[in-house]
């Protein structure tokens, strides 16, 4: 299987499922700590742009930096390079698990969705 690069943390219940889910497929996982060492500048916007979603999907809306900081009402007001300079500075406000292969990226953890790309 291929190797998997997966920004997670770790005391996150949804990153251990999806870990344990991507390790009985087979993957190799390089574990990346997301609030140790979040992805830079460069790393997300290109996370964004493989992925094919929209910038607010990588956003943690759940998370309590993200309400501290009120950018519900905040974000649609901010550039997209605001944004990535937001997420890249405070792993905590990204959405996770990430995973890439660096090709194809994945947001969060839905099985259906990772059998569909990660289980081949």
């Amino acid at each position: 299987m291929s190797k998997l690069l997966v920004y997670q943390y770790p005391p996150c219940g949804t990153c251990r499922k999806a870990i344990k889910w991507l390790e009985s497929k087979g993957h190799e996982l390089d574990l990346r700590h997301i609030k140790e060492n979040p992805p830079s500048e460069a790393e997300l916007a290109e996370l964004v742009e493989r992925s094919g979603l929209e910038l607010k999907k990588f956003f943690n809306t759940s998370g309590e930096v993200y309400k501290e900081l009120g950018l519900k009402d905040k974000l649609s007001g901010m550039s997209r390079e605001e944004q990535i300079t937001l997420l890249s500075s405070n792993g905590m406000l990204i959405k996770r698990p990430i995973v890439t292969d660096g090709k194809t990226v994945t947001v969060g953890y839905k099985e259906e969705q990772y059998e569909q790309v990660w289980g081949k």
